[in-house]
């Protein structure tokens, strides 16, 4: 069963003693008095809730084009990035073989530009190819019309 990140967080809060709660509201107070650059504080931030490598892997989807050049990046489009596999939809079969073929340059390019973020296999896929279980004459759980190619 998945957790709901809001209510752990809602029950460690009302869980602390009365007197944690009120300090640590003074001591936010005492910190807003001082102004301090945006830039600051964003990073301050960043660092205390630990999100530099949610960043760096975000950076790879926005600046995808920017990583890996013009021409690879016109042709191909990065899906998802679960457990260090980046999946990369390409626009035609022969982009994914040729990606295939430079996936270790292209891994390297990935990881020098986006520090942080873990990427440690890359999975190709080929477009969408169309599918041939639509129509009136279907047969359950058959190839389709490319049964009889020979």
């Amino acid at each position: 069963m998945a957790k709901d990140l809001a209510r752990e967080l809602y029950r460690a809060f009302r869980n602390q003693p009365r007197r944690n709660r009120v300090s640590n509201i003074e001591e936010t107070r005492e910190k807003i008095g001082d102004p301090q650059s945006l830039g600051d504080v964003l990073s301050e931030l960043i660092t205390k809730r630990d999100w530099r490598q949610g960043l760096a892997e975000g950076n790879i989807f926005t600046d995808w084009v920017r990583i890996v050049g013009e021409e690879i990046g016109t042709h191909s489009t990065p899906i998802s990035l679960v457990d260090g596999r980046l999946t990369i939809q390409t626009s035609s079969t022969a982009w994914a073989t040729q990606l295939n073929l430079i996936s270790q340059d292209l891994l390297k390019t990935i990881s020098n530009s986006a520090p942080g973020a873990l990427v440690e296999e890359l999975v190709l896929l080929g477009p969408n190819a169309p599918s041939w279980k639509k129509g009136l004459r279907t047969i359950r759980n058959a190839r389709g019309p490319r049964d009889t190619y020979g």
